[in-house]
């Protein structure tokens, strides 16, 4: 068995309400085991069969839309793959620690190109630092998401569907859910 974490897209957010308990028992029914929401905003850690993320994306993917009835984006990572990113420093301490906003991540669906991680990386200024990890992009604003002057819907223009959690959430899941040793 492995163990996997879904960041849903969407969750809990315009008339898409769906509560963590009814959450666990669709991954449930999906076959997946040892399942646990990570608050109320579509983070699900769980363990199944060894599989490919894409191949477990594309099965959840299947099975909350027939479930719930509507599209939920669903990006996949193993349990390596998070502790990976929660253990990532993009950034320079002092710039973390000069900044009054969150360190975020945008997980990616797919790697992006060379040409389109050249596109979005231009959009950096020193009111909103960006980095790319593996099928992840960070991104440090100065202070809080609405003061930023990122466009975020053009950030998802050029590297595709994305969403977007604190790199302190990736931290927490990976401590609580997915320590490996």
């Amino acid at each position: 068995m492995s163990r996997y974490a879904a960041f849903l897209r969407g969750m809990n957010v315009g008339g898409h309400r769906i509560t963590n308990a009814d959450l666990s028992a669709c991954f449930a029914a999906l076959g997946f085991t040892d399942v646990a929401c990570f608050r109320a905003s579509g983070n699900v850690v769980f363990a199944g069969e060894r599989q490919s993320p894409a191949a477990v994306t594309a099965r959840i993917e299947q099975g909350l839309q027939e479930a719930l009835g509507y599209a939920v984006p669903t990006f996949v990572r193993t349990a390596e793959q998070v502790t990976a990113i929660a253990a990532a420093s993009p950034f320079a301490a002092e710039q973390v620690a000069a900044s009054t906003g969150k360190l975020h991540v945008a997980l990616l669906s797919a790697a992006p190109a060379a040409a389109a991680q050249r596109d979005v990386l231009s959009l950096h200024t020193e009111r909103d630092r960006l980095a790319f990890g593996e099928r992840a992009l960070f991104w440090l604003p100065s202070g809080r998401m609405i003061e930023s002057g990122l466009d975020l819907a053009a950030v998802e223009r050029l590297l595709g569907p994305m969403t977007l959690r604190t790199k302190n959430t990736i931290e927490q899941i990976a401590a609580k859910h997915l320590a490996l040793g």
